[in-house]
């Protein structure tokens, strides 16, 4: 079975396999048994889409590299997840971001100088084989199924998906199909790349208005008032800068939707605090002079 090109792989993923109906037609996925993959992982991935649930438990922020990407600060510090307990669960009741929900799935190119994405799995994740118990990935079509896909066919040139109708792949009673569970998996995926278009859309408007800038912040406690702990590395937006724009700027921003977004990410600045208090109530806080 051949792997997918992977010079460099995306948070949590080891390996990558593209899925298939030939290699992985008895393969079943199990649910993990823990959080355990991402316990050493500060920071996780955001879209856009996210930003105003993600803001109720989460700093959303941005990297400070070329290309900078939102992230929801889980930890203050480098492996620091202070929503993982000991026994590797997440702590119930917050909101898990869409990155980690799609693991261990993701869409992939299989060949660089091709944009077409193909529905892939970490085979190291531990949840996907042939001697799992869960959610099953291939059956094989019966004659209802048949007439199931004609009628989905249909549905979708009815309602003016011409694309989605033709890209809808012909089956015969006997061929081995996705489930449903799978086609729900491919799904996700491609609602995540297209909002990950629309976070990239996003960002560059950020940029084009200039209203990102360098983050810091200093954080004391009552036990340490003469010793702040000081986070930089990261970007986040510039208040200042955002009141200063033209009325009109402000008035497209907002129909846009995108004057949400920034204040969803400007609001859950205040949570800082609230990771540092628990980073610290967990003992995993470094001295300031460690801190980064």
């Amino acid at each position: 079975m051949a792997t997918a090109p992977q010079p460099q792989l995306p948070l949590f993923y080891k390996d990558l396999m593209p899925l298939n109906s030939r290699d992985h037609a008895d393969w079943k996925v199990a649910n993990f048994e823990d959080a355990s993959f991402l316990a050493n992982t500060h920071a996780i991935p955001l879209t856009v889409d996210e930003f105003v649930d993600a803001q109720r438990n989460y700093p959303i922020v941005f990297t400070a590299n070329d290309t900078p990407l939102p992230i929801a600060l889980m930890g203050l510090n480098e492996g620091v997840n202070t929503f993982i307990d000991d026994n590797g669960k997440l702590e119930a009741g917050v909101y898990v971001p869409a990155y980690i929900r799609r693991y261990p799935f993701i869409l992939a190119k299989l060949q660089a100088n091709s944009e077409e994405m193909s529905l892939c799995f970490d085979p190291e994740a531990g949840v996907v084989g042939k001697d799992k118990e869960g959610q099953t990935l291939f059956v094989v079509a019966a004659d209802n199924d048949v007439t199931a896909r004609e009628a989905k066919r249909t549905e979708l040139q009815n309602a003016g998906q011409a694309d989605a109708a033709a890209a809808l792949p012909t089956i015969k009673a006997g061929d081995v199909v996705p489930t449903q569970y799978t086609d729900d998996v491919l799904e996700f995926c491609r609602r995540f790349e297209t909002s990950g278009q629309r976070t990239k859309a996003f960002l560059d408007q950020l940029n084009e208005l200039d209203l990102m800038m360098d983050g810091e912040i200093a954080i004391t406690r009552n036990d340490m008032p003469d010793k702040p702990f000081v986070y930089r590395g990261f970007r986040m937006v510039d208040e200042k800068k955002l009141r200063e724009l033209p009325t009109e700027k402000v008035e497209e921003l907002n129909k846009s939707g995108m004057l949400m977004l920034i204040h969803a990410h400007l609001f859950s600045m205040n949570l800082m605090r609230m990771v540092f208090e628990r980073q610290s109530a967990q003992g995993k806080v470094p001295m300031p002079e460690a801190a980064s």
